[in-house]
């Protein structure tokens, strides 16, 4: 009986030591998911799109480039002092979060190739540097929407 206790405890120790390090913010990868995801209805051939990229996990990430087949490009973008301009990236920090929103650093879609109305949704490709590509659904809200703060 007591060779089986032993046993036992032996067992949970190394069960408890394997999911220590297999976690991911000790491997050191980004752990990513998205959330708040909007395109306010544009009235012209581009449109903004916003969201939240939440990194769980140990490492940084960046956020490269986004595709969507509703546009010809889709750019990324920061607000400096008032001032829109395109980067090449934007940093998603280890157990932090990237924010895209109004007046900050959001998406451009470019070239639509039709409109979009409220209810629809539009499909995203969010691309990083070293996570693997995320879809997301982004709705269509209106066109003066903002989001709860609370949220």
């Amino acid at each position: 009986m007591r060779a089986a206790g032993s046993l036992l405890a032996g067992v949970l120790v190394l069960g408890l030591g394997l999911t220590a390090c297999g976690s991911d913010e000790e491997s050191g990868d980004a752990v990513l998911s998205v959330g708040g995801a909007y395109m306010p209805q544009p009235v012209s051939r581009m449109a903004a799109g916003f969201l939240t990229v939440t990194n769980d996990g140990g490492a940084d990430d960046t956020l490269k480039s986004v595709t969507s087949d509703i546009a010809g490009e889709v750019t990324v973008h920061e607000t400096v002092d008032q001032s829109m301009r395109e980067v090449s990236g934007l940093d998603v920090p280890a157990h932090g979060k990237l924010v895209l929103e109004s007046g900050g650093s959001h998406l451009m879609f470019e070239q639509l190739k039709h409109m979009p109305k409220e209810g629809e949704t539009v499909s995203v490709v969010l691309h990083f540097a070293q996570s693997d590509p995320v879809t997301v659904e982004m709705p269509v809200k209106p066109m003066t929407y903002r989001p709860d703060p609370g949220n």
